[in-house]
């Protein structure tokens, strides 16, 4: 059997030899009748990587590894040899219900039922959350939650050292001894500083204050970090992924100064930093770049002088906030699974997906629910977690991390070239570089060439809108909190002051020092909120005259012959919220311009193939123009009878590639709809 298996394998191999590269080159060639290979086939991302359509074996070392083996430096593969472990990443749920009762039910719900870690996300002056200000409201809010069970970790901004001595108070109170304590006080004054424009004192002070909790945090809770890198104002800002990467390795050399400044040695300092990186839909991006951050920061702990156990990262992956749309929510539940399995297979430590209502207001139990259990599938039925690397190996993702962590490299020695983050952050030039970045994202969503389904494509304008609870910010007193009783700076006294009563504020304010920071705080975008205001303007005009503005579809000829540009047209015109007055399509003039005139509509689209165009566009155009068409579209490219046609009426063509949203403005101001 093994001999005939043989012979039929030399048999196919001499039938079937393997093509080189060059030889595949020239049949695709030959397949493309011309078109530039490099324009049809080569996709450009905003980092600057030309992905290719194809990556064999020539496109990766074949003498040893670069990327190493999990575990092991660089840590490309991950921070652990066997991977995630036998229980696989945490299932991370974050927390910003603002009664803190209400933030206890859902949390109790979400452990229940397959969450292995709790985020905690308190309310600020910039931002919503849970109103906590008090050891009794996290205790509220943490009620049968056993802290030694279950890793605890914060979101409290400026508040971040006052938060971690709350939660250190109620480890006390709860009686969890030290070494059984797991969690992250997440404090990040840099990140702090560029969402919300502002820090309770000066940005230098917030950092010794960040480096006193770190050594203090590392005498006391061998389980816990106490410093955090969020990169998600960089990423909510519009960065692209390598100035994402970048901004995050940039704020973790800023800590690691810091700390060692302040005496701890590089070791202590590296394992006191946790690392919070967005992934959105784009999956093997995505992949890349969780690799490609555990690549970098490798490289720069080893250059610290840090040994190899200490220089793995560790890593929570959260699906990003500028992917949620708020329109067709439901669509985001395919988005956030994408994002949440490129996370498990990138090999985050801990991965939090937003619910897929995260973008209207308060989240509901189902949505919860969903975010969930797409985590257990992908971990429990796919058996993701079972596998270290999965991507490793693979000639794209390796070639895709190492490009990706060479372009983040340029810009995060740039970022250092110009005094480093905290600089680029105060003189405003990383933000303008990410605005750039935003810019040239946004040419591409108005030409819908970065599409957005149930935004920007396939729209669903009868669609019954998902509402929920929008949060507020809490009325606070005008003067600041008065300083709670801190007899000295140490972190003990201020434990022993949150045991005693003093609220998060006044911790805050005992804390302070030197003129507040202040800075132009970071823009959040959404992807497609350009097309979402548009629906919105709609909307507005739907209430106050009873129907959506609308456009009436000149179909030409019998429904197969019409449908795929008819098709178009509806999709273009109503991800502005413009309804498309269909129909089965017109045999003359004649008709169409009766059709028209009963159908209320003051703007049409021609609709039709190119060869019933040929015959029928021009009579159809006069015909409409006739009937009172204020203006006339043509859907479709006019080639060389551009001219001919603008003469017979028609005003404006659309088609692939052109600037939908541009259409979609001047559209709804022709109609008097108020943007």
């Amino acid at each position: 059997m093994d001999d005939r298996r043989d012979d039929a394998e030399t048999i196919f191999a001499a039938e079937f030899p393997p093509a080189t590269r060059e030889q595949w080159r020239i049949l695709v060639d030959k397949g493309l009748k011309g078109v530039p290979f490099e324009k049809r086939l080569v996709t450009r991302l905003y980092e600057g990587i030309a992905v290719q359509p194809l990556y064999t074996a020539d496109d990766w070392p074949a003498a040893g590894d670069p990327s190493g083996l999990p575990g092991f430096a660089p840590f490309t593969r991950g921070g652990h040899a066997a991977g995630p472990g036998p229980d696989g990443w945490d299932i991370l749920t974050e927390h910003d219900a603002a009664d803190p009762k209400a933030a206890n039910a859902a949390i109790l719900t979400d452990l229940l039922r397959g969450a292995t870690a709790i985020r905690l996300r308190f309310d600020r002056p910039d931002s919503p959350g849970i109103a906590i200000d008090r050891l009794d409201d996290l205790d509220r809010a943490l009620a049968d939650v056993y802290p030694e069970m279950v890793p605890l970790s914060l979101e409290a901004g400026g508040d971040a050292v006052s938060g971690a001595a709350l939660l250190a108070a109620l480890w006390r109170h709860r009686s969890v001894t030290p070494d059984k304590a797991r969690g992250a006080f997440n404090a990040d004054p840099i990140g702090t500083l560029a969402a919300a424009g502002a820090l309770p004192g000066s940005l230098e002070a917030a950092l010794a204050d960040t480096a006193t909790l770190a050594a203090w945090t590392a005498r006391n809770f061998p389980h816990v970090t106490a410093v955090g890198v969020d990169s998600s104002p960089w990423h909510d800002a519009g960065a692209t992924e390598s100035q994402d990467l970048a901004a995050a390795m940039a704020t973790g050399v800023a800590y690691l100064r810091a700390l060692t400044a302040a005496g701890l040695d590089i070791d202590t300092a590296c394992r006191q930093i946790a690392f919070t990186l967005s992934v959105g839909c784009d999956q093997f991006l995505s992949i890349a770049k969780l690799r490609a951050a555990r690549r970098l920061w490798g490289r720069i702990t080893e250059a610290s002088g840090a040994s190899e156990a200490a220089r793995a990262m560790h890593l929570t992956a959260r699906t990003a906030r500028r992917i949620m749309a708020r329109r067709d929510p439901w669509v985001n539940m395919l988005r956030t699974t994408v994002a949440g399995f490129a996370a498990g297979v990138g090999g985050a430590d801990a991965v939090a997906v937003l619910p897929f209502d995260a973008a209207l207001g308060e989240s509901d139990d189902f949505a919860r629910r969903i975010a969930r259990n797409s985590q257990i599938l992908l971990k429990e039925e796919s058996s993701l977690a079972r596998v270290a690397d999965p991507a490793g190996g693979s000639w794209y993702v390796e070639t895709l991390t190492e490009q990706l962590a060479q372009a983040a490299w340029a810009e995060f020695q740039d970022i250092e070239r110009r005094g480093g983050i905290a600089a680029v952050l105060a003189d405003g030039s990383f933000a303008r570089a990410i605005a750039g970045s935003w810019a040239q994202r946004e040419a591409n969503i108005a030409r819908r060439k970065d599409p957005l389904t149930g935004v920007s494509e396939f729209p669903n304008i009868l669609e019954q809108p998902v509402s929920r609870p929008v949060p507020t910010l809490r009325e606070r007193n005008a003067a600041p909190a008065a300083p709670a009783s801190v007899e000295s700076g140490s972190i003990d006294d201020v434990v022993e002051a949150a045991i005693g009563g003093a609220t998060r504020a006044g911790l805050t304010a005992a804390l302070a020092r030197e003129t507040p920071a202040r800075v132009e705080p970071l823009p959040r975008h959404r992807l497609h909120e350009s097309f979402e205001a548009l629906r919105d303007a709609a909307d507005r005009h739907k209430l106050a005259h009873g129907s959506w503005p609308t456009v009436f579809l000149a179909n030409i000829g019998p429904v197969a012959q019409h449908t795929a540009r008819a098709t178009y047209a509806k999709n273009l015109f109503e991800a502005g919220g413009i309804q498309a007055l269909g129909n089965n399509g017109f045999p003359d003039a004649e008709s169409v311009a009766a059709a028209f005139r009963v159908s209320g509509a003051r703007i049409a689209v021609l609709c039709g193939s190119d060869a019933l165009y040929e015959a029928h566009a021009a009579p159809f155009a006069q015909a409409l123009k006739a009937a009172g068409v204020e203006h006339l579209f043509l859907a479709g490219n006019p080639g060389d009878r551009r001219a001919d046609l603008t003469a017979a009426g028609i005003d404006e063509f659309v088609s692939v590639g052109c600037d939908v949203l541009s259409v979609l403005r001047a559209t709804l101001a022709r109609l008097g709809v108020p943007l």
